[in-house]
């Protein structure tokens, strides 16, 4: 294969074979060709059948970029006992994640509720003429625009899905000439994407085609432009609630000593959050490394639903928090209303095999089973965060779970590592404090 470059610019890249695209890499970036090309290579799936699935997953794959799976157990949501699986590199997420499930199972667990699970999509288009002809030659052709998706809902209605609604919005007021057609739809247990615009475009193509025969527009009002058909990842009405309460006095255990005070503390710390933007961002975020983690875990795409939350936190015009605490008649109560557009069928959920796994260990959920566990694991995480912060301070134990990788990087030995562990027990862990201490061991031992 043959390919030519100037100035790392090259041409013909994606038709290299994996082989070939690593050892460009490496001559071209690397002091140390043959270390690079080690390092790649060591990230390999030794099954070639399963490393030839992740390399189709993507274009030009070099690699694997592993990302530890860990499970956080005992949460109890509805009843029902789930051991979660989480996808994420942050140390203490999952230990925290757990010790929140543990802590609310003993008082009465996490109760959720699945409020809709509408999904959006549009076609975006500009029209010059009369916005009440538009409106009419809409009406009529609004049946025609439902019956020309038949092969493409067809399935999808056979699981009690499909288009559930589609309306003419008009934007002029925004974009001059700006019109667009807005559709919901129910997708089931898939996420739906490609679905939802294949439908989208071949509403596109009817309204393209239809604007010919209307006789009421003028030949200049007849030229639509369709500018883009695509679905949405802002699902305001696809929203899950997820909630805990118990008596004031059960909030007792060890770093709660008066249930009261810290209820009122946790309380105050939710309200800073719901009026001050720049709390308000850490505060979702801790609620998005539970809810992503299980979103990854389970091949759903963390992205959508991260860019769907955080614009769901500013639909009042200012950035917000996702949860609410409040205590009313002696009842502490905290939760969170989220969006989530997620699937248990299609994409990775077939393909990937630890995705797979992922999905039978939560013993394979419906798309709405799925929102209630993701959104129960954000739900945790921000209690979790929120009663550290209000309590010890969030570093004593996030740094303690740090801790790991600080000696990773230092390349500690196991005799170290069990000394420094134990030094820690009772010292507060920061990077510098650790590097001091391995020093002074290796200048003993």
């Amino acid at each position: 294969m043959k390919y030519f470059k100037m100035n790392n610019f090259i041409t013909g890249f994606s038709k290299l074979s994996k082989e070939e695209k690593i050892n460009w890499i490496a001559k071209e970036y690397f002091s140390n060709p043959k270390e690079a090309l080690s390092l790649l290579k060591n990230y390999w799936n030794t099954d070639e059948k399963i490393q030839n699935l992740h390399d189709e997953f993507i274009e030009n794959t070099i690699t694997n970029f592993y990302l530890p799976l860990g499970v956080a157990p005992n949460f109890l949501i509805n009843g029902k006992h789930y051991t979660i699986p989480m996808v994420i590199e942050e140390s203490s997420v999952v230990a925290a994640a757990a010790k929140a499930a543990k802590f609310w199972s003993t008082r009465g667990g996490f109760k959720t509720t699945v409020l809709n699970t509408e999904k959006i999509g549009q076609v975006h288009f500009m029209f010059t003429g009369d916005a009440l002809k538009l409106e009419k030659f809409f009406l009529e052709i609004k049946a025609k625009c439902i019956a020309a998706t038949e092969s493409i809902t067809k399935n999808m209605q056979k699981r009690g899905g499909g288009i559930l609604e589609i309306e003419l919005r008009n934007k002029t007021h925004l974009i001059e000439n700006y019109y667009q057609l807005h559709a919901t739809f129910d997708t089931k247990d898939s996420m739906g994407a490609n679905f939802i615009n294949s439908c989208l475009e071949q509403f596109a193509k009817t309204l393209k085609e239809e604007v010919h025969s209307f006789e009421s527009f003028s030949e200049e009002e007849k030229n639509i432009e369709v500018v883009m058909s695509i679905l949405s990842n802002y699902v305001p009405n696809c929203i899950v609630r997820a909630e805990v309460s118990c008596p004031l006095e059960e909030l007792i255990e060890k770093h709660i000593n008066d249930p009261k005070d810290f209820a009122e503390k946790f309380v105050r710390a939710v309200q800073i959050a719901e009026i001050e933007p720049f709390r308000a961002v850490t505060h979702n975020k801790g609620i998005m490394n539970g809810i992503d983690a299980i979103v990854i875990a389970t091949g759903n795409d963390f992205r959508a639903v991260e860019a769907g939350v955080h614009a769901y936190a500013s639909r009042n015009g200012q950035y917000s928090s996702l949860s609410h605490a409040k205590i009313e008649n002696g009842i502490f109560s905290f939760w969170l209303e989220v969006p989530l557009a997620l699937g248990t069928v299609g994409g990775l959920t077939s393909l990937h095999p630890l995705v797979k796994f992922s999905l039978e260990m939560l013993e394979n959920p419906t798309a709405k089973e799925l929102m209630q566990i993701v959104a129960v694991a954000g739900l945790a995480q921000n209690f979790a965060a929120l009663r550290s912060l209000t309590t010890t301070g969030i570093q004593e134990g996030h740094m303690k779970m740090h801790l790991n990788n600080i000696l990773n990087q230092l390349e500690a030995t196991d005799e170290e590592r069990l000394l420094i562990r134990k030094h820690f027990e009772k010292n507060v862990v920061t990077h510098s404090s650790v590097v001091d201490y391995i020093q002074k061991l290796r200048r003993i031992i």
